[in-house]
């Protein structure tokens, strides 16, 4: 198998990034609802973003400046109120995802104009979109400073919001019915349907020689 290999110091921070999005894929996508100090909500979706810890639960977002190296509404929101709330995107939300996606200027409802409705924060002062299959409300825990391009945000989740359909008693929750959006290289997106388990072997088990194979997730 041949690679081809790429020296990072010697790229651009485009080319970095343009490498970077096509190798780490699919990546979960937070469509995070913040509050300026108006009052006025905001929304837009992020694709540098996962979950960190546990124990406390973090979760992380990766947000990139403006061209004139001004914050973007969400962390200039987020500084100025200490909350924000992620929301997960699915495939039916996929559009009105798109449209807060858009470079509006200041103080437009992207939320309305995507068609949404948003339901009040339960643990903190900021909404979550009601359409959303599952949302995390966040409490600011920190930024990471690492350079002028990007925030890297860390936010502790203080309450959660799930399908009543798709968590059980065991507390897992069912992916089918998040049907949730991984976001890919470029414009390009892909679904979560597509599945199958491979659980992880014991040392026994792997000197055996007995690995346990793939099959059909929840078969």
């Amino acid at each position: 198998m041949m690679h081809t290999g790429f020296d990072f110091s010697r790229l651009s921070p485009r080319d970095r990034y343009k490498i970077l999005i096509g190798t780490v894929v699919p990546r979960p996508i937070a469509w995070v609802t913040t509050v300026d100090a108006e009052g006025r909500v905001n929304a837009g979706p992020f694709s540098f973003f996962n979950c960190l810890s546990a124990d406390p639960a973090i979760v992380a977002l990766g947000v990139e400046v403006k061209a004139d190296g001004a914050p973007k509404d969400t962390g200039r929101n987020i500084r100025a109120t200490g909350f924000f709330t992620v929301n997960i995107v699915s495939d039916a939300l996929a559009e009105a995802m798109n449209v807060t996606a858009v470079p509006f200027g200041e103080g437009v409802d992207e939320v309305a104009l995507a068609g949404l409705a948003t339901v009040p924060g339960t643990a903190i002062s900021c909404p979550r979109i009601a359409q959303a299959p599952a949302a995390l409300e966040c409490r600011l825990h920190s930024f990471l400073e690492i350079g002028s391009s990007r925030e890297i945000i860390l936010g502790e989740v203080v309450h959660a919001h799930i399908r009543a359909d798709a968590v059980d008693e065991r507390l897992h929750v069912d992916p089918t019915v998040l049907d949730a959006l991984g976001r890919m290289g470029g414009h390009g997106y892909a679904t979560t349907r597509d599945r199958f388990d491979l659980p992880t072997m014991t040392e026994a088990a792997f000197t055996a020689g007995t690995p346990p194979g793939r099959r059909p997730h929840g078969g």
